[in-house]
């Protein structure tokens, strides 16, 4: 892969039942765009990885340990290394950048789908 690509042409990630992500990964972090389907839901987990994130389109309900947000567009989100967390898209669905660090090295694993045109932009 060269230093530049476009969204179109990366194929999505089954990450959750009705999320895909699509990613471009460096030696140091992973930028994904997050496409949520109505109501879908990421249940909760935590991982090594700090996370750090922004909804572009749509809505979330959003829990980072404690703390729980109604999030839309242009709001963020923090999440530290190992820290329970969950989201859910809001009935519209929703598009999401999330950046993590080190690598998600654990997506590798993932089939991609099917080339198809992203929700955003």
């Amino acid at each position: 892969m060269g230093a530049f690509d476009e969204l179109g042409r990366i194929a999505p990630l089954p990450i959750w039942n009705g999320i895909v992500a699509r990613i471009v990964s460096g030696e140091r972090l992973t930028l994904a765009v997050v496409e949520l389907d109505p109501d879908a839901v990421a249940a909760e987990h935590a991982h090594e990885n700090e996370q750090l994130g922004i909804v572009l389109e749509g809505s979330m309900s959003f829990r980072v340990g404690d703390e729980k947000r109604e999030l839309g567009p242009g709001e963020t989100w923090t999440i530290p290394s190992g820290t329970p967390h969950e989201a859910i898209a809001g009935p519209e669905g929703a598009v999401a950048i999330d950046v993590f660090a080190p690598p998600r090295d654990d997506w590798s694993a993932l089939e991609p789908l099917p080339l198809r045109a992203p929700r955003w932009p």
